[in-house]
C-alpha cells in the first residue's frame, strides 16, 4: 500500500440508514484528507477502491433500519462479499475505524476484537436503561492501549453519545480478560474526574463500563461515542464556559489516524 505524505485516501462506506457519514468526512478533510463517500452496493461492483485507501470508515446511523439487530445486516455483507478485499487491506497495513453503528458493524463481522476467522466475540446490546440515549459522556483512556487512535490523548474526555444499543458484552469471561490483557480495551466511560461509575456516566451498563475497543495491532478501532460530533470548538455544550477550550477531543483521534500513516 503507497501511502503519500501529503494526502491520505479515505473510504467512508454508507448504505441506507447511516447518517452520520458527511459529518465523518467533514472531520477527515479537516486534516487534509482526501475522502470518498461509497455505498456499499457500489463496492462490491467495484471491490477494487478499497485497495486505492489508507483508512476505512464506518460511520454512525441506523444501517438498514437496525432489523433483526444493530449493524448485523451490513456485517453480514462485508463478510459475504467483501471479506477477501478487506482482509487484503488489513494486510497491507491499512486503518479502520467504526462509530457507533460502525461500532457495532464491527463486532458483528467479527473484525473486533479480532480473530482468524472472523467470528463474532462480543456484542453491543439493547441499554440497560431501555431507551436511546443521547448526550455527552466523560471517557477514561486505557493507560495500556495500543490504539493508534488515541496516543497522546487526555486521560478524561468527553464527547457526546446517541445509541439505542450501546452495551459492550463479552462471549465469555476468557475473551474479556484477553481484551484486558491486551490492552485492546480503549476507553471506558468515567465521571468527569475520571472515576468507573454507573449510570448515567455508563448510559448503556457495558460490562467493564467498555465504550471502545481496537484489535490486537490497535489499527481497527470501534467507539460508541461519536468524535465526528466533537471536531470543533463550538460543538461542546459548555465551550462558552471555556470547557473544550484546546484541540476538540474527537478532532485529535481522526488526526491520530492520519498522522500514524504518514509516519509509516
Amino acid at each position: 500500500m503507497t501511502v503519500s505524505r501529503n494526502k491520505i485516501n479515505v473510504l467512508i462506506i454508507r448504505t441506507a440508514g447511516t447518517n452520520c457519514d458527511a459529518e465523518t468526512k467533514i472531520a477527515f478533510e479537516l486534516l487534509g484528507a482526501k475522502v470518498k463517500l461509497v455505498h456499499v452496493n457500489e463496492l462490491v461492483k467495484n471491490k477494487k477502491m478499497i485497495s486505492e485507501h489508507q483508512i476505512i470508515a464506518f460511520p454512525g446511523g441506523f444501517t438498514y433500519g437496525d432489523d433483526i439487530a444493530a449493524g448485523m445486516i451490513l456485517a453480514n455483507e462485508l463478510k459475504m462479499k467483501l471479506q477477501d478485499e478487506l482482509q487484503r487491506f488489513l494486510r497491507k497495513n491499512g486503518l479502520m475505524i467504526g462509530i457507533c453503528n460502525g461500532f457495532q458493524v464491527l463486532v458483528k463481522t467479527g473484525l473486533l476484537p479480532g480473530n482468524k476467522q472472523w467470528q463474532q466475540e462480543v456484542t453491543l446490546a439493547c441499554n440497560d436503561s431501555g431507551k436511546f440515549e443521547d448526550r455527552w459522556v466523560h471517557l477514561r483512556k486505557s493507560q495500556i492501549s495500543k490504539c493508534v487512535w488515541t496516543k497522546g490523548i487526555d486521560e478524561v474526555i468527553c464527547m457526546p453519545v446517541a445509541h439505542g444499543e450501546g452495551k459492550f458484552i463479552a462471549k465469555n469471561k476468557t475473551i474479556l480478560k484477553r481484551l484486558m490483557d491486551n490492552g485492546q480495551i480503549v476507553f471506558q466511560y468515567c465521571d468527569k474526574e475520571g472515576g468507573l461509575s454507573v449510570y448515567p456516566d455508563n448510559p448503556n451498563g457495558s460490562v467493564e463500563h467498555i465504550a471502545g475497543i481496537c484489535d490486537a495491532t490497535g489499527r481497527i478501532f470501534g467507539l460508541m461515542p461519536h468524535p465526528e460530533r466533537c471536531v470543533f470548538k463550538t460543538q461542546h455544550p459548555r465551550w462558552t464556559r471555556g470547557e473544550n477550550a484546546g484541540i476538540p477531543d474527537g478532532f485529535e483521534i481522526f488526526k491520530n489516524g492520519i498522522e500514524f500513516l504518514k509516519k509509516a
